[in-house]
């Protein structure tokens, strides 16, 4: 009998729909092997060839999505996975296969949990959009369960394998001595949150695209954050009536020394060259790397279409001789990762900590999800510390202790009252 691994998709919107969808296509058809020399696995190329990947389930919150994405998937594959719908689709799923191997996570980033711990519950491995969730007591509870059951929970943190990054990585990062400060900047469209998302209240620009940067700082340097501080405006999406922030800074500083301001947006507008801006860069004791990913030399323009930029390396369409397209890229490449670790565990018998070098893991996520959790806190309370006139003074303290947010507002209340502390398990 053929090994299969079995996958439900929860979560088919801008990436779930695209990034998920397509890929899962190219693995049900041709297998994992040919993806594995692009992430450094291809010692694993013959012994995961046999490996077969079926889509069996694909769930979104509307009938109408569920059914037009499971369409996509039988015109790309010829075989349909079966449609879900409603508030909690994934319960539906892991009643009707209970022999599920992974449920892959693309719902909106405030609604990651809940998927999540109930495949873990089922000894269901999990395949999730970063941020892993929102709040450090979340990720804990989200790594107990994981380890209770041995299951993998992989997380999406694509930025990792950018060709760029890898080489800043293992080759520059040691040219340039050991690091000073930096800037990491993602700037999303304003379609993105005016009618894109429909969530965009429950969220902010730092938690949707910061993880992404906070997570490639982590795989540069694996250095743990000791404190933050983190401000945000509102201004052009309270032009639309929605009440949510249009930009969000945040600055952290690490163990090693280092400090680093992650600057985010979703309010660039529309008749921008590129899909977004974004890039990053170091400053070291020795030297300084910049890494620009919107513009990256590739430029064209035509009438009537202006001048535009685009991202090949983020996933690119490389035709085949039937006239279909593989589907490859670094924005496949995570999730790659993620499923070669749970292969691994199905047919080889490893454990989580035997395969927790191979892919980006809830521990590493934890990282992230605590420095979200901490700028949320203290962002909101510099804006409304700012619109009374009081300055942006809050900021946050990771130590074995915990997480404390440091408001010297409350000194009033008390010098015990200047120090709250949100957490009390260290990073």
């Amino acid at each position: 009998m053929q090994p299969t691994v079995k996958i439900a998709l929860v979560g088919a919107g801008m990436f779930g729909g695209d990034v998920h969808l397509r890929a899962y296509a190219d693995l049900q058809r041709f297998g994992i092997a040919g993806q594995l020399a692009r992430v450094g696995l291809d010692r694993l190329s013959r012994d995961l060839a046999t490996v077969s990947f079926d889509l069996v389930a694909v769930a979104t919150r509307s009938e109408s999505s569920a059914r037009k994405s499971a369409a996509a998937f039988r015109d790309w594959t010829g075989q349909e996975p079966r449609a879900y719908f409603g508030d909690t689709p994934w319960d539906d799923i892991l009643r009707d296969f209970p022999d599920l191997d992974v449920l892959a996570v693309a719902t909106p980033d405030h609604l990651h949990t809940q998927p999540i711990l109930a495949a873990l519950a089922r000894g269901v491995h999990v395949l999730t959009e970063k941020p892993m969730c929102l709040s450090i007591q979340e990720a804990d509870e989200i790594i107990a369960a994981a380890v209770a059951k041995n299951c993998i929970v992989a997380v999406d943190m694509h930025k990792r394998y950018d060709p760029d990054h890898l080489r800043i990585r293992d080759d520059i990062k040691k040219r340039i001595g050991p690091p000073l400060y930096g800037t990491a900047y993602l700037e999303e469209p304003l379609e993105v949150s005016t009618s894109t998302f429909k969530w965009v209240e429950s969220s902010d620009p730092f938690s949707y695209v910061g993880p992404h940067w906070t997570d490639l700082i982590w795989s540069y340097y694996k250095s743990k954050p000791v404190s933050l501080t983190a401000v945000g405006q509102k201004k052009r999406l309270l032009r639309d009536g929605i009440n949510a922030y249009d930009a969000v800074q945040v600055r952290v500083d690490f163990d090693n020394g280092m400090s680093i301001a992650f600057n985010n947006n979703w309010v660039t507008p529309a008749d921008f060259e590129g899909p977004v801006n974004q890039g990053h860069e170091i400053v070291g004791a020795d030297g300084k790397v910049e890494s620009d990913q919107q513009y990256r030399g590739f430029r064209f323009w035509n009438a009537g279409g202006g001048s535009r930029t685009s991202n090949n390396h983020f996933t690119r369409d490389v035709l085949r001789a039937d006239g279909s397209s593989a589907y490859v890229g670094y924005g496949v490449d995570s999730l790659t990762v993620g499923l070669v670790a749970i292969a691994r565990v199905k047919f080889a018998g490893e454990s989580r900590d035997a395969v927790a070098d191979l892919y980006p893991t809830a521990e590493e996520a934890r990282i992230t999800c605590a420095i979200v959790d901490a700028a949320a806190r203290v962002r909101d309370l510099n804006y409304h510390y700012l619109q009374e006139g009081k300055g942006a003074t809050v900021s946050a303290r990771f130590g074995a202790d915990g997480i404390t947010i440091v408001d010297a507002n409350r000194i009033a209340e008390g010098p015990d009252a200047v120090f709250q502390k949100i957490y009390d398990r260290p990073l």
